[in-house]
């Protein structure tokens, strides 16, 4: 039996309620909260953190501009000056070849930007408190019960007292934080090996006339070719910088900055690119951020973006995963709340994964070789229309099952990567 000082502690428990419970204020929590204020739904976003922070994945896909434009956010980003980006370049032992994203097979936009994402994520969050969200930064999630009516959350702030939030339904948009998957005992380890991240930002001080600021640039290791860095220009002369590779490269490297900078110089073609770089931010690691989950959505709760499956961050899929899983669940969150029935695993999960498992089979064949094969072909003997295909899964259309290499992601990339070796 409870204790009388425990029945009176419950009995001042404050309790609120919602429509709508996010869990976290980043891309996918932003432009899901917007969405479903504009359906006329009270939601509520529950932040761990205080903003601006920082956060890693800072170049945009294209396709994203699109779930912007959708939350009604796009003259916001437009505006904020970040960094134009047309492509993405790769480079290997002297050898440079690029992709426009305006030469793509998909429709939509062909150009975006990369952002500091400290103040892009800023940007968005308040750009849905304008629309009315209503964002609790320095609140964490440490509990949560479903049920037939929805959810009940127990919040706990960074300064107050803990209370219960009662949600007719719940959104996980916690990225890397996975708080349902943890708390709901949903977390599946990934197929991808373990890998590590080390990276910073930088002032870059690049004066070589052969890097284009509106192209990330992605350097294949002279020696290691599952190693790979990226550089991420900013506007204003900074840039982001990281180098991945499987956990065992880094074993025993304890000063971060000496690992990085050993890794570049290693490099000839980055090592040149960023002889006069200011290293004048702490370096930082992420290990082992490839992660699966046995279910994308359960009782009244879905999983968006990286709450759900992450897998690398070579073709900078993460927030454009993140931003479609919100686009998608939106309007089946707003059809469920007005008593229609929905079902989250052929109408989200099956779709979702889609495009993700194109993404995973690139992914999968850049670090075996095949897609670097493609990548490196000389760009004077490929076709522009077939070179047009890859440029839109490059772009963030990788749910675009009118292009061959979509439809057909495994089969069509490993012909083409064939016909490039032969």
């Amino acid at each position: 039996m409870k204790s009388s000082e425990q029945i009176q502690a419950n009995a001042q428990t404050r309790t609120d309620s919602a429509d709508v419970a996010v869990i976290g204020a980043g891309p996918a929590g932003a432009i899901i909260s917007a969405l479903l204020n504009r359906k006329g739904h009270k939601v509520v976003v529950i932040e761990r953190q205080h903003f601006p922070r920082f956060s890693i994945g800072e170049s945009l896909l294209p396709q994203c501009m699109e779930f912007i434009a959708e939350a009604g956010m796009l003259e916001a980003v437009n505006n904020a000056g970040f960094q134009f980006k047309n492509g993405a370049a790769f480079t290997h032992n002297g050898n440079y070849s690029f992709f426009d994203f305006t030469d793509k097979f998909s429709p939509g936009p062909g150009t975006t930007f990369q952002v500091q994402r400290a103040v892009f994520d800023h940007l968005l969050a308040s750009e849905a408190q304008k629309q009315g969200v209503e964002i609790r930064y320095g609140h964490g999630l440490t509990a949560i019960t479903t049920n037939a009516a929805g959810a009940e959350l127990q919040v706990q702030p960074d300064n107050g007292d803990a209370y219960q939030l009662n949600a007719r339904y719940v959104l996980d948009a916690s990225g890397f934080g996975r708080v349902l998957p943890r708390l709901l005992d949903l977390e599946l380890p990934s197929n991808f090996p373990a890998r590590t991240s080390v990276f910073t930002h930088i002032q870059d001080n690049i004066t070589a006339d052969w890097h284009d600021r509106s192209k990330i640039l992605v350097t294949v290791h002279p020696q290691y070719s599952d190693v790979w860095f990226w550089l991420i220009p900013f506007a204003g002369g900074r840039c982001s910088l990281g180098v991945v590779g499987e956990s065992h490269y880094f074993e025993g490297k304890t000063d971060l900055q000496a690992c990085l900078q050993s890794f570049v110089m290693e490099t000839s073609d980055l090592g040149q690119l960023l002889n006069k770089a200011v290293f004048d931010t702490p370096v930082q690691k992420l290990s082992g951020y490839a992660c699966n989950v046995k279910s994308l959505w359960g009782q009244n709760f879905a999983l968006l973006g990286n709450a759900g499956e992450f897998l690398d961050p070579v073709f900078s899929s993460g927030v454009t995963i993140a931003m479609k899983s919100a686009s998608l669940a939106a309007p089946l969150v707003d059809r469920q709340l007005r008593g229609g029935t929905v079902d989250w695993q052929n109408e989200y999960a099956v779709p979702l994964k889609r495009g993700v498992d194109t993404f995973r089979n690139y992914v999968s064949a850049w670090y075996d070789g095949r897609f670097q094969d493609v990548v490196f072909f000389r760009q004077d003997k490929a076709s522009p229309k077939i070179s047009g295909m890859i440029s839109s899964i490059l772009a963030g259309y990788a749910w675009d099952e009118n292009n061959p290499f979509v439809a057909e992601p495994a089969r069509r990339l490993n012909a083409l990567a064939d016909l490039c070796r032969r």
